[in-house]
């Protein structure tokens, strides 16, 4: 495993580090991207939820990078990556795909899925230098346009 990457339980006292993290994170999108994340709505009991239902991997000390991992049909889907803003540039976000690409593996899977607002084009070009690939538009419910885009990444056993 990525050195330093932690995975968290239910009752980790850092959980409201990595929800203040996402919050943080996230801020730059409200009023830029339709409808507004959904972050706007997370609460420490949600985070607490993903562990139990999920995974919650951070890195850092305090926390600096984080994600969520949960299992699909055919695939691990990655939610709220965040870097904090002080952190960016150094790799973090590099290093958490590298965890989640750890995770798929040992869980058994060949595929990272993620989701991404289609008004965030500089996220996309982060994640296709990643290697990650456009699948799928689709759009929230309400919307009749499209609103994320849906990427995946192949792995190597």
């Amino acid at each position: 495993m990525i050195k330093d990457a932690k995975q968290h339980k239910p009752e980790d006292p850092e959980l409201g580090d990595i929800l203040d993290l996402i919050q943080t994170s996230f801020a730059y999108m409200d009023g830029r991207i339709d409808p507004p994340s959904s972050m706007l709505n997370l609460t420490l009991a949600d985070v607490a939820r993903q562990c139990e239902t999920g995974e919650v991997w951070s890195l850092g000390a305090p926390v600096q990078a984080c994600v969520f991992l949960s299992k699909k049909p055919d695939c691990l889907y990655l939610g709220k990556l965040a870097v904090a803003s002080d952190a960016r540039g150094q790799g973090l976000g590099a290093r958490v795909v590298e965890v989640a690409e750890q995770r798929a593996l040992a869980l058994g899977y060949h595929t990272l899925e993620l989701q991404t607002r289609i008004e965030l084009v500089e996220n996309h070009q982060i994640f296709a230098a990643l290697g990650f690939v456009k699948t799928a538009e689709t759009a929230h419910p309400g919307y009749d346009r499209v609103t994320s885009i849906t990427m995946r990444k192949a792995l190597d056993a």
